[in-house]
């Protein structure tokens, strides 16, 4: 066989191969296969999965972000309508029904938003699934290889879905035992965070990790995530110990309630701290404009969240107001770990991607004595 130069020009009639076609491919390219998976990735939305480009890997990555951090808020919705168990058993409704049915001490409402919260787990799974395989197939421009790092990501989403079913039947189970319904609600916290992490990246480059801004920033921004998700473990021992644990029946933590709703405030005040000292030094120190904003946008979402907290604590924990509080902690989540991954930088999308994404980035790394090698 001769070889074709790739810049050769199709012959009239042809097409020019595909890239990344070898011996192989052109083996398969007249197979009844090839021309089924041609014919499906033709269509938008298929193609979207089936050949992602830049911007389609990351709207996808978007998509699993909302869809995690929807299924979380919803999650909540059960717990605090008290219909925890409204399904009490798994992976049926009830012993004897697939579907939403009749449970004795449950109202027909609690059945239904139970069983609904488990049917939202339908398109969770699509997505997850779209996700991963899209990131398998996926092809920065001008390169042949995968992006690893970004497979590993997106595995995280559908491997997290089988994970949450089985702790999700654990809970059930244990009749909402409180120590698995908060490592049910952490969990999601961190397959939200891989998905955050996956949207970030997929935008990026692959290129070495080059910091933007000083290092005592990174340092505060990198200590500033685990303190947000130590305030979401301990308000889950807060939900674990009071009476808003999903069910009146249901078992909970053997804990002062005024006790751990002060550990919990308390660590809303260091993240609030933190949150304030990072966003003068981002502002003062010419930080990228992205980093700022984020920094902003967290100190915002920080103080409503102060505010709702203190509320639902002095009005008796309404639920309606405590479900405010819980979702827009899922959305300081999502801003806290995106605000840490704008104090570095990765390079653009493409084959090589070390070069730094702004000229922002570039002033800042070269400025003198504003940054260390850390």
């Amino acid at each position: 066989m001769k070889s074709v130069s790739a810049d050769a020009a199709p012959a009239p009639g042809t097409s020019a191969p595909a890239p990344g076609s070898g011996a192989a491919a052109d083996s398969l390219a007249g197979s009844p296969l090839r021309r089924a998976v041609n014919r499906i990735a033709a269509n938008p939305v298929a193609g979207t999965v089936l050949r992602p480009t830049p911007a389609s890997m990351r709207g996808l990555a978007l998509a699993a972000v909302i869809a995690n951090a929807v299924i979380m808020s919803t999650g909540e919705a059960v717990r605090l309508s008290k219909s925890g168990l409204g399904c009490p058993d798994w992976p049926k409704c009830t012993a004897g029904s697939l579907v939403a049915a009749s449970t004795t001490g449950q109202s027909a409402l609690n059945t239904w938003i139970e069983f609904g919260n488990r049917l939202l787990n339908v398109p969770l799974v699509l997505i997850a699934g779209f996700v991963f395989i899209a990131a398998c197939l996926y092809r920065p421009p001008g390169s042949s290889r995968r992006r690893r790092d970004l497979v590993w990501l997106a595995a995280a989403l559908p491997g997290g879905v089988i994970g949450q079913a089985v702790v999700g039947g654990i809970v059930v189970l244990t009749k909402l035992n409180p120590a698995w319904v908060a490592f049910h609600f952490m969990f999601s916290t961190a397959i939200v965070g891989a998905a955050v992490v996956l949207h970030v990246r997929s935008g990026e480059g692959n290129g070495p990790t080059t910091p933007v801004v000083r290092r005592d920033l990174r340092i505060m921004g990198g200590v500033l995530v685990p303190v947000v998700a130590l305030m979401f473990a301990a308000g889950t021992v807060v939900t674990g110990t009071g009476k808003l644990a999903g069910n009146a029946a249901a078992p909970r933590f053997q804990l002062p309630f005024i006790g751990v709703t002060q550990f919990h405030a308390d660590i809303g005040w260091l993240m609030g701290g933190l949150s304030a000292a990072l966003i003068l030094g981002l502002s003062l120190s010419g930080a990228p404009r992205r980093a700022v904003r984020r920094g902003w946008a967290l100190g915002a979402l920080i103080l409503a969240q102060g505010a709702i907290g203190y509320a639902q604590y002095f009005s008796g924990l309404p639920a309606g107001v405590v479900w405010v509080h819980v979702t827009v902690a899922v959305v300081i989540w999502i801003v806290t770990v995106r605000l840490f991954l704008a104090l570095r930088d990765r390079g653009r999308v493409g084959p090589v991607g070390t070069g730094p994404a702004s000229e922002t980035v570039t002033r800042v790394a070269s400025a003198p004595n504003t940054m260390t090698a850390g």
